[in-house]
């Protein structure tokens, strides 16, 4: 099935800005609440949000094959489920209707009025229910510069590391749109050069600069799905901010991996920009040695060249960019991810969320943490207002953007941003 809707050469009737992440070839999907406290799934183009469900009940769906409420609901879980060929039909059809030689909704504006709304009118809501989140560890550069502060820094990568996508599972019920605040966690530290631990709130709130992609049903239970077929069960692609607390890490994570430090919030940017969107920017994946195993072996581009940049807003003050990375420095490919996911048999469903990991480049400006930016906060960066950051304050906003650009269009993300509130008042 064509997928048109990428045609460089398509503009929209709408009007979009220079540089709009949002153009009429990306045609993302999110939810949100219309000026008139309604639910409804939606796409956006430039700086307009579109009501589906709106377009759904007048007619515009028509000789697509949708239930009779598919776009009113408050989740995209079933749109996803219905597979790659029904996002295709849809996103083509949402490119013809505002395509700039298309006088339907163009010329009717009674229909446009309830379908069309100023981004700034609407409240953006989590995408999808998250029944299920894995948090993987894919950067090379990440895992050896954590290797390197915490262990020998002559091996710094695990033995398995170089032979399994590593990840675990996290959890989704603190998982968070853009705009969210989310408070400085409590929890259990060991002070350095002490043998008992103490409880309060973290001192070592961190971001983690990652992008997660959402599953389509896979698979049934005991059946894996293959790495040349695991990009037809992936709907598209969010920012994620994986907010981290590295005090409580450092304590708990023998011998289980992380838990407190890692499930207090988690942040994704609300609009799902869908593989297919992205099909022009793949590239090349870093090399990878030693040779996969079978399971993992694929060919091809299986990267994406996704621009990422991470700024700290200090309240009542500028933002500061502290890192500008790329997706394509990912050691392991998602395909690779829901591959070896799969492979004992685990069933993924329609609106789980994988992780990529902190994507770390390979310059000291492109790391996708504080600890590694500051370098466990022996190198405090300066903001523009003057002070100091070693970890993320209090109403500190950590905003982080992304991006793909050529020659002919710019695909885009939007951002995820969200503030650091002070810890609750404990009672106890």
């Amino acid at each position: 099935m064509p997928n048109y809707a990428n045609d460089p050469s398509r503009k929209s009737w709408l009007d979009v800005p220079h540089n709009s992440d949002f153009p009429i070839q990306n045609i993302p999907f999110g939810v949100f609440i219309t000026k008139d406290d309604v639910i409804t799934i939606g796409t956006r183009i430039g700086n307009y949000a579109i009501d589906m469900g709106a377009l759904q009940q007048l007619g515009y769906f028509e000789g697509i094959e949708l239930t009779d409420d598919m776009f009113m609901q408050d989740s995209l879980n079933d749109f996803i489920s219905d597979g790659k060929k029904t996002w295709r039909l849809v996103r083509n059809r949402l490119s013809d209707i505002f395509l700039d030689s298309n006088p339907k909704l163009r010329d009717n504006a009674s229909h446009k009025e309830v379908v069309i709304f100023d981004i700034n009118e609407v409240e953006m809501l989590l995408p999808v229910q998250i029944g299920d989140y894995t948090d993987f560890y894919s950067s090379k550069e990440h895992a050896t510069n954590v290797g390197k502060m915490f262990r020998d820094p002559e091996n710094a990568l695990l033995p398995n590391w170089l032979h399994i996508p590593v990840g675990y599972h996290g959890r989704s019920s603190t998982i968070v749109p853009s705009g969210i605040p989310v408070h400085r966690p409590y929890g259990q530290t060991l002070p350095n050069g002490e043998t008992q631990p103490v409880f309060g709130p973290s001192r070592l709130v961190d971001f983690e600069l990652e992008t997660a992609f959402i599953t389509t049903d896979a698979n049934l239970m005991g059946e894996p799905v293959s790495v040349k077929d695991a990009e037809e069960y992936i709907f598209g692609m969010v920012l994620f901010n994986d907010w981290s607390a590295r005090d409580i890490q450092k304590w708990e994570y023998v011998p289980l991996g992380p838990f407190l430090a890692k499930n207090f919030a988690s942040s994704i940017s609300p609009w799902i920009v869908t593989l297919d969107a992205l099909e022009e920017f793949r590239c090349d994946s870093p090399e990878q040695n030693p040779t996969p195993l079978p399971y993992l072996q694929q060919t091809g581009k299986h990267a994406f060249d996704i621009n990422l940049e991470v700024s700290i807003q200090p309240e009542n003050s500028e933002e500061t960019v502290v890192s500008r990375s790329n997706f394509k420095y990912m050691y392991w490919t998602m395909s690779q991810q829901l591959a070896h996911h799969t492979i004992n048999g685990c069933r993924v469903n329609s609106g789980d969320m994988m992780g990529s990991g902190t994507i770390s480049g390979p310059t000291e400006d492109s790391f996708g943490s504080m600890l590694e930016l500051t370098w466990g906060g022996q190198k405090p960066l300066k903001m523009k207002d003057g002070t100091e950051r070693k970890f993320i304050n209090d109403n500190d906003t950590v905003i982080i953007r992304g991006y793909c650009q050529n020659d002919q269009v710019r695909i885009g993300f939007g951002e995820v941003s969200s503030k650091l509130l002070p810890a609750y008042e404990l009672k106890f």
